[in-house]
């Protein structure tokens, strides 16, 4: 199964990322220890990197005998930064890290790319990301993300007077509100606030609370987080507001899917960001040492629109999220 995944992956690379031929099929015996760097699971959506980390980490140290993966987890940058200094004093050979805030984690990871290791970024690139700083960059697409949002409440609900909760001051973030900026160009949609959730369901439902007092008409919620969005529809009910119309979400956790499989009509759809994106990084990198297919460059995930029509090809109740 994961030589099959690792696959398709590869061959999804074929735009995006530059492959060569190795020089021949690398010893599975090969001794490589990767390590890798995430967030602490404080929401869905980490919690869902968490999972697929230590899940792929089992699968890549069956399959390839000599691999040895070291999963860490943090709960802030600097935290994350004495992490990553841990693995780099247990001798790793690559890492892969999902910033927490990648601007203040950019002098950790340049050090370990400094000392020849190969580094794989994994969602969230520091404000100027260049090739200096890691081999392979594997991300959702951020700007989609809103883009994909905005265009649907455009076109869904031309004259929507819309409130907007943002994730944290990070640079995803922005690039997720510029994307739905572009998406509503050129509408008639309204925005009348944005304020940050920090990808928190509870920071988001009272960001909510706040918003119902302030406006007595809102037709649409866009918030860049399906754990938001829970949040959220927690506060509209308690509200008793029969005014909005729907709340759109992103990320594609279960039960926002479910949601939408099952035709509710406060969340008729949600925008996939797959916290399942460091177990693809994790397995190309464990193939520039093993597989016949070094890798760098770029590999950016599609910000599919999950509508009725298409949402139990993404629905996996087994998942954390």
């Amino acid at each position: 199964m994961l030589r099959r995944t690792f696959g398709l992956a590869a061959a999804g690379l074929a735009a995006s990322v530059a492959m060569t031929p190795s020089l021949g099929f690398a010893q599975e015996g090969k001794k490589v220890t990767i390590g890798v760097s995430i967030p602490a699971a404080d929401h869905g959506w980490t919690a869902g990197v968490v999972f697929h980390a230590e899940r792929v980490a089992k699968l890549l140290m069956a399959e390839h005998k000599g691999l040895n993966v070291i999963v860490k987890t943090s709960a802030d940058p600097a935290s994350q930064a004495n992490a990553v200094q841990d693995l780099a004093v247990q001798g790793i050979d690559a890492l892969v890290i999902l910033p927490t805030d990648p601007d203040q984690l950019v002098s950790a990871i340049q050090q370990v790319k400094d000392d020849g290791k190969f580094v794989a970024l994994v969602d969230r690139a520091p404000s100027v990301n260049d090739n200096t700083i890691r081999d392979l960059y594997v991300a959702g697409n951020n700007p989609a993300l809103g883009e994909v949002a905005g265009q649907y409440i455009a076109k869904t609900t031309p004259d929507a007077e819309v409130v907007i909760i943002r994730g944290l001051p990070i640079p995803i973030d922005q690039q997720r509100q510029d994307g739905f900026d572009k998406g509503i160009a050129g509408s008639k949609v309204k925005v009348l606030d944005r304020q940050y959730g920090n990808w928190s369901r509870d920071d988001a439902f009272r960001v909510m609370q706040d918003y119902l007092t302030k406006y007595p008409k809102i037709d649409v919620v866009w918030c860049q987080d399906d754990d938001m969005a829970v949040g959220v529809l927690e506060a509209i009910q308690q509200a008793k507001r029969t005014d909005i119309q729907y709340v759109v979400g992103g990320a594609g956790s279960k039960d926002m899917i479910k949601r939408v499989m099952d035709g509710e009509k406060s969340t008729p759809v949600d925008v996939l960001y797959p916290p399942a994106m460091v177990a693809t990084a994790m397995q190309l990198t464990a193939g520039n040492f093993y597989d016949q297919v070094p890798v760098s460059g770029n590999y950016i995930l599609d910000a599919t629109l999950v509508t009725k029509d298409n949402a139990k090809n993404f629905y996996f109740p087994d998942s954390p999220f």
